[in-house]
């Protein structure tokens, strides 16, 4: 592990809530990397996020595509981001943050905010854009920023774009390693934690593809039925912070603790609203083949060598939940244009390709699937220094 370029801590002189920086690496000067805000955020989780980041810009750096790779960075508030104080703590991080916003760092959505919600804090704290470090880097800017800006216009079955490649990309890796194990779609069960925008998009897809989705939980507790929920009735009772109504379960669906997740009776579970949920504390009761890490950071160490141990397997979130951060870029180079069945198209290509490449290279070494991305993205950093050129 080497030591991040830059890191920062900044206090908010009206609350004396902390916000954090890390830039791991640059490319061309500039690096990526979200924005989240939960309770209880450290500077070394944002350390670990922006490292991740790193990965994530190497496993996707095609040499034909026009999308160039950048460095990995990662913003956090120390804040609940329902605290009627947080849209005013955003601001004030942002303005502090704002040379580094303005020239090195391209960020958005993640845990705890909106793109809309950090798009307004932007616009009020004086800036142009969350993604205007990288305007120079682009050959026609102008173009550029209006197809991003007519993709996050497109609707699917009335949710965002943006909202949805996300999840398709995580349903794409669960697909990839089905396939590859020989399970067949219809009827293999998932159980997921967190209904926001991640879990609720991957739900939707893995609902679509045939899977059975037997568990959700949200903050209020775990709906669950063996015989699966009913995915459109829950998001359409979702609020904007991923809890569902309870007026949309039907007789049959039961309410549970909200920790039953982990335990429940599934193949498949997928980890989607914090990290750190599963530790050395709870993973004896997973009971699932495989972890799909739709969060960041959601399977400790630890706990992931154990449940190894066990025969489950944890596809990492450098390769699962890269969609969305890939998506933008996508779409702002010109790889692809705004147009929705063009987005899902390239995700699932690009998710198949690198989720299958990771899980080969995790059996022919006898490594874990994470183990073997990072090596992937080890092997595509030189192309990518001589190329670019690495800063940091």
């Amino acid at each position: 592990m080497t030591t991040p370029l830059l890191s920062l801590t900044w206090t908010d002189h009206v609350t004396g809530r902390r916000g954090h920086l890390v830039v791991d690496r640059l490319v061309r000067g500039v690096a990526s990397g979200g924005l989240r805000m939960r309770e209880g955020c450290t500077l070394e989780e944002v350390a670990g996020l922006a490292r991740g980041m790193t990965m994530k810009e190497a496993l996707h750096y095609n040499p034909e595509g026009k999308y160039i790779p950048l460095g990995g960075a990662k913003g956090g508030i120390d804040c609940d981001p329902q605290d009627p104080r947080a849209f005013g703590i955003l601001v004030r991080y942002l303005r502090a943050m704002r040379p580094y916003v303005e020239h090195l760092w391209t960020t958005g959505e993640d845990l705890g905010l909106s793109q809309d919600t950090v798009d307004r804090a932007m616009a009020e704290a004086g800036l142009v854009s969350s993604v205007q470090a990288v305007y120079r880097l682009l050959d026609d800017e102008t173009a550029a920023r209006r197809r991003l800006a007519d993709a996050f216009a497109v609707t699917v079955d009335g949710r965002g774009l943006d909202e949805l490649v996300g999840g398709c990309g995580v349903a794409e890796s669960v697909l990839t390693a089905l396939d590859r194990a020989g399970v067949p779609h219809r009827g293999t069960r998932v159980g997921l934690q967190g209904f926001g925008t991640m879990g609720g998009a991957t739900a939707y897809f893995l609902d679509r593809a045939g899977l059975r989705i037997v568990a959700v939980a949200d903050i209020k507790g775990t709906m669950a039925n063996p015989g699966g929920l009913d995915v459109a009735r829950l998001l359409a009772g979702r609020d904007a912070h991923g809890a569902v109504d309870r007026a949309a379960l039907r007789p049959g669906d039961r309410e549970l603790p909200g920790d039953s997740w982990l335990a429940v009776d599934a193949d498949v579970l997928v980890p989607a609203a914090v990290s750190y949920a599963v530790d050395t504390a709870n993973e004896s009761g997973v009971r699932a083949r495989w972890i799909a890490e739709a969060a960041n950071m959601p399977v400790l160490p630890e706990a992931e060598a154990r449940l190894a141990r066990r025969g489950v397997t944890v596809l990492p979130d450098v390769v699962v939940n890269s969609a969305t951060n890939a998506w933008w870029w996508w779409t702002l180079f010109g790889d692809i244009g705004a147009d929705a069945e063009e987005a899902f198209a390239h995700v699932r290509r690009s998710m198949r390709e690198l989720t299958g490449r990771m899980l080969e290279r995790a059996d022919a070494d006898g490594i874990s699937p994470r183990a073997a991305a990072h090596a992937i993205a080890a092997d595509r950093l030189p192309v990518i220094t001589e190329r670019f050129g690495w800063y940091g």
